[in-house]
């Protein structure tokens, strides 16, 4: 299971935790994926979905 939005294919990031000292080391940002049932053409299933895209209407949850 990849860490993806399908709907606008936003993915997990890495990049470099920086301390106070300016010491470096990897790190990652997971994006906020929720598991939403919704119905396309008649037909129901679960998608992940990031919080952004199902807070502005990409998709119709079914309820």
């Amino acid at each position: 299971m990849s860490r993806t939005c399908e709907i606008c294919g936003k993915q997990t990031v890495t990049g470099n935790k920086v301390s106070h000292a300016k010491n470096r080391t990897r790190r990652t940002w997971k994006p906020n994926l929720v598991k939403v049932k919704t119905e396309v053409d008649g037909t129901a299933f679960k998608i992940k979905v990031c919080a952004r895209c199902l807070k502005s209407d990409y998709i119709t949850k079914k309820v």
